[in-house]
């Protein structure tokens, strides 16, 4: 009898690495994770160390394969997905990182960004990204900047850049590619031509020699020792996109952790959008045309439940702001609106600052918790109403992940706020399963997507419970405190 086979996925995130591995009906079958070091060199610097990160992900892949009594011969797949716009670079004959990766929350480049406005609309036309120091490109011309002799060598070709995706797909291959969703948060890709663009090239002082080649997110790229075949890359947002299977023009999912990432499938056209969201590429099987969506970031969302355990001390731990929200019946009349270090999508100022507005005698402490929690849902109503508008689609539902889903209230005031049903998958870690997806896809594990839809299993749904003059007067209110929040502060 032939033995099972299977499909493993690494997920390299933001505070650590993990590998799962999956079996034909998408089910894991086993998990490893390695958290590393965070790295804050200057207030507003974020880096990490590419080389641990490497150890990390070795670790993990034996531990979820060997570790759990699998042969790694019976892999047919190993799909990548990542932490997106994170910048390393590193010596194409050494292999060693030239210097620490600069991570996507970092804000060093801010004065370089300012620096660039005179080219807003050619990277908003070409690479449907403002300019942020959310993105890779200026992160590399900053090192490229800083780092006596770095762009001699960039240019010789003697120094490559990649996302983390690159980073690890090069170091188990030997092969220096990317594929089109992580290219697409780069600020250098044209999201039509689907390759680096010599006009975004030279508005940010970028080699051509030092990038890497783009292919589509589920293809073999190569085998990893072993003879596992190295099949998919997906930025960790395109893959939840993939593992939720929204395969439609309209479908949208949305991602709740540290901060909280929507994305909504508009078909084979990029969406350029005109109320605040990305156009990105959300995924492209083999020689099939790419998939784009629409994308909107919100900075702050499970951080703020972090930062009321920790700097507030509220609560103790994360899952107990369900319970103390849950002593009152609502907010009364108390927003919180979480621009910690200024607004995402849709509004994109980095001059705003939090600010907790309508406090009364009355606010309790259960008061406060149920802002937190609103903050979310309002966030997220932000981001639907400009993607309704930029798509010309209505959001018929959305489907939810992520570590905060666990909060059953957050997910009814989520249906509420937005007047759609709220659904939860039976796996709600979507962005290592679309990985694995991508990669069975293109070994032929999976014979079409039809096959991954039926994999797909509703574990719990919420409906719209409040009135929609309750929700109006609501949102009124939400929006006078986004108000309050903004020009606190200035360059």
């Amino acid at each position: 009898m032939p033995r099972p086979q299977y499909v493993a996925a690494i997920d390299q995130g933001t505070t650590s690495s993990r590998c799962m591995v999956f079996d034909q009906d998408g089910r894991i079958v086993s998990v490893a994770q390695r958290e590393h070091r965070q790295i804050f060199p200057r207030p507003g610097w974020v880096e990490h160390d590419a080389a641990e990160i490497w150890d990390a992900v070795q670790g993990v892949v034996a531990d979820a394969v060997t570790g759990s009594g699998i042969d790694f011969a019976q892999l047919v797949a190993l799909g990548i997905t990542n932490q997106r716009e994170t910048t390393v670079l590193w010596d194409r004959h050494t292999g060693r990182p030239v210097a620490n990766a600069i991570v996507w929350q970092d804000t060093r480049t801010d004065a370089l960004v300012r620096s660039l406005s005179e080219h807003e609309e050619l990277f908003r036309e070409r690479a449907g990204l403002p300019l942020a120091t959310y993105f890779a490109g200026p992160k590399i011309r900053w090192l490229l900047d800083e780092t006596p002799g770095l762009r001699e060598r960039a240019e010789r070709g003697d120094v490559l850049f990649g996302t983390v995706d690159s980073w690890l797909i090069w170091r188990l291959t030997g092969r220096h590619v990317t594929d089109v969703t992580n290219a697409s948060r780069t600020m250098l890709m044209n999201l039509r031509t689907l390759s680096w663009d010599d006009e975004l090239l030279a508005a940010l002082g970028v080699p051509r020699a030092m990038l890497p080649e783009i292919r589509p997110s589920a293809e073999v790229y190569g085998t990893a020792d072993g003879g596992v075949p190295v099949a998919a890359a997906l930025g960790d947002q395109q893959a939840a996109l993939f593992g939720q299977t929204c395969f439609g023009p309209g479908e949208t999912k949305s991602t709740y952790g540290s901060g909280s990432f929507l994305l909504m499938n508009t078909g084979t056209e990029p969406v350029a959008s005109k109320h605040g969201l990305l156009t990105t590429v959300g995924y492209q099987i083999g020689d099939a045309p790419a998939t784009y969506a629409l994308e909107g970031s919100i900075a702050v969302t499970g951080s703020l439940v972090q930062w009321l355990r920790d700097n507030l001390g509220l609560i103790s731990s994360a899952a107990e702001i369900e319970t103390l929200a849950g002593t009152v019946e609502d907010n009364g009349g108390c927003y919180f609106v979480p621009a910690f270090s200024g607004l995402f999508a849709p509004h994109w100022r980095s001059d705003a600052r939090g600010v907790i507005a309508g406090l009364t005698g009355f606010v309790t402490k259960g008061h406060i918790a149920r802002a937190v929690l609103e903050a979310t849902a309002w966030q997220t109503r932000e981001v639907v109403d400009a993607m309704n508008a930029d798509a010309g689609l209505a959001l018929a539902s959305l489907r939810a992940d992520g570590g905060m889903t666990a909060n059953n209230l957050l997910m009814q005031i989520l249906a509420d706020v937005l007047a759609v049903p709220v659904v939860r998958p039976m796996v709600s870690e979507t962005t290592c399963l679309g990985a694995a997806y991508a990669a069975g896809l293109a070994t032929g594990y999976w014979p079409d997507t039809d096959s991954l839809r039926a994999n797909w299993h509703k574990a719990a749904e919420w409906r719209p419970k409040i009135g929609q003059d309750v929700r109006d007067s609501e949102y009124r209110n939400w929006r006078k405190a986004i108000d309050r929040s903004l020009d606190w502060s200035t360059p």
